[in-house]
């Protein structure tokens, strides 16, 4: 017997990327057999189960030949579920259940249940994107035709193989799949709920039109939880190339529900108890992490000292270069990771405010315990503010005349200044003021004599790091865009000095007299 080969297009990812796997089906003499070949790992070597039982619920057998697939290239490993039906409609081709003309131009992925019913699978939109850059067609589960059909590309959804089969023969025809909703902007948590703390409110305002990394200090029930969960209403909703990233993370995680996309900032809030491979990414198909999930958003991290030391320091890449890399064996596998970074902590174990939850060890106990976070961690935090303990009589006060929406205008307002003044960069990597390199945010400061001044001085004094001494100019430029001034001036200097982290045994001293350092 000659040997018959058939070849459809599937997809292996590598973080977000989909890449282009060649599936071919050899039908040759010999006792029957039915093997893959190309790395497959367990689920995709169970797929010959799934298949069989698939085909036999159409009412058809496996050739009674010996079926080899092999998965290309083959030094790449495959991963997941997903193969299975680009190597069921290669095998219906290749016996000639299914033209063997129907499968060009197409690229297909999904699971098969064992009814021949296809179920739902991750990494739909960017199998979707992958294909319409090879200007295929996408064949895919119903369940995911919303999803990939915010793509662009002419997305074919069944309910299951049956009725690809007869889509393909021409004895019925499926509809190109639609694109799911866009959801409706989430009610935001207003700022008008947060009674005092005007010195943090400050500080959360400046992060936003920044996009700067805060850490708030202070006491339990002083609102630095509050202020962090209003933070996302501050922010401007994502661009249509940022939903577009976002939503693609989404998929892989398995996380966008019915194809419904949302421009709201994802907000992230991992317990201290994460693992390493819970916030940063990976396990055993290196799945996304907490800092990825909140690409483009916030990354929230609540009692920040109780986090493993380990696991802090494994954020120190991803707030620097904005991605975060997982290393294999035999791959490198990369997942965009441009978040916002908001820690709160107590000044100390026992709580660090008064009364009940006065510190009962001194000075020493709120080192130490602010002194598990390690120096170079905390040299990627823009600006450390006090969260002071709220009393009853601000409690009492009425609600304050400001809320989010005229915070966030002024955010709005200096984000498009920045829009403006960093033009020239990709549109796909447009930065804010904490993303500028160094050299070229010392350009844009055009800073006076007097504020270059203030901070040689202060940098000398308070040891400030090369990349402190240049975050302290980013949060003075944020500041400068806030107040509509077009250089830096020596009061933007002073205001961002205010917010740098000294060390934490002066911090311990300043929670303990309630005041903050001089510059």
């Amino acid at each position: 017997m000659a040997s018959a080969i058939s070849r459809i297009t599937t997809f292996a990812f590598e973080g977000v990327e989909a890449r282009p796997i060649d599936v071919q089906v050899q039908l040759s003499s010999g006792a029957p057999t039915f093997t893959i070949v190309g790395l497959p790992d367990k689920a995709v070597g169970e797929s010959r189960e799934r298949v069989r039982a698939a085909f036999s619920a159409l009412g058809l057998a496996m050739p009674p030949n010996r079926v080899l697939v092999n998965l290309a290239p083959a030094d790449m490993p495959k991963e997941g579920s997903h193969y299975d039906l680009a190597i069921a409609l290669a095998i219906l081709a290749a016996i000639g259940a299914a033209p063997r003309d129907s499968l060009d131009g197409v690229a297909a992925i999904g699971e098969l249940a064992l009814d021949g019913g296809l179920a739902d699978t991750v990494g739909a939109l960017p199998a979707a994107m992958g294909a319409e850059a090879l200007g295929l067609s996408l064949v895919c589960p119903a369940a995911c035709g919303a999803e990939a059909a915010w793509s662009g590309a002419n997305v074919i959804a069944a309910p299951s193989l049956i009725a690809l089969v007869n889509h393909f023969n021409g004895t019925s025809v499926l509809s190109p799949a639609r694109p799911g909703e866009l959801e409706s902007e989430p009610a935001v948590a207003d700022m008008r709920d947060v009674k005092g703390q005007e010195a943090a409110k400050r500080a959360l305002e400046i992060a936003a039109a920044g996009g700067h990394n805060l850490m708030m200090i202070g006491p339990p029930g002083s609102g630095k939880s509050m202020l962090a969960q209003r933070l996302p209403g501050l922010l401007p909703p994502l661009s249509a190339r940022e939903l577009l990233e976002v939503s693609q993370i989404q998929s892989i995680a398995g996380m966008l529900q019915r194809g419904r996309l949302s421009r709201a900032r994802p907000f992230r809030a991992p317990h201290h108890s994460a693992s390493m491979a819970a916030l940063v990414g990976g396990g055993i198909r290196a799945r996304p992490g907490e800092v990825s999930l909140a690409h483009h958003g916030v990354l929230f991290l609540d009692e920040i000292p109780e986090f493993a030391s380990q696991t802090l320091d494994a954020l120190r890449q991803p707030l620097e270069n904005g991605e975060a890399m997982i290393s294999r064996a035999n791959r490198h596998v990369r997942y965009p990771s441009r978040f916002q970074l908001i820690a709160a902590a107590n000044p100390c174990k026992c709580g660090g405010g008064a009364g009940a939850h006065a510190c009962r060890k001194g000075p020493s106990c709120q080192a130490n315990y602010l002194g598990r976070i390690s120096g170079p961690f905390m040299d990627r935090i823009d600006l450390f503010v006090d969260a002071a303990p709220v009393t009853a009589a601000d409690l009492s006060l009425p609600p304050p005349a400001e809320g989010t929406a005229e915070i966030a205008a002024r955010v709005r307002a200096a984000r498009q200044v920045q829009d403006t003044r960093y033009a020239a960069a990709p549109a796909s990597r447009r930065p804010v003021n904490a993303d500028v390199p160094g050299p070229e945010i010392e350009a844009a400061c055009a800073a006076d004599g007097e504020a270059r001044e203030l901070l040689t001085k202060a940098a000398e004094k308070m040891a400030l790091s090369a990349r402190g001494y240049y975050r302290v100019l980013k949060v003075a430029r944020t500041i400068a865009d806030l107040d509509g001034a077009a250089a830096v001036r020596r009061l933007h200097i002073a205001e961002a000095l205010s917010y740098r982290f000294r060390s934490s045994q002066d911090d311990a001293r300043r929670h303990a007299t309630g005041s903050r350092l001089s510059v």
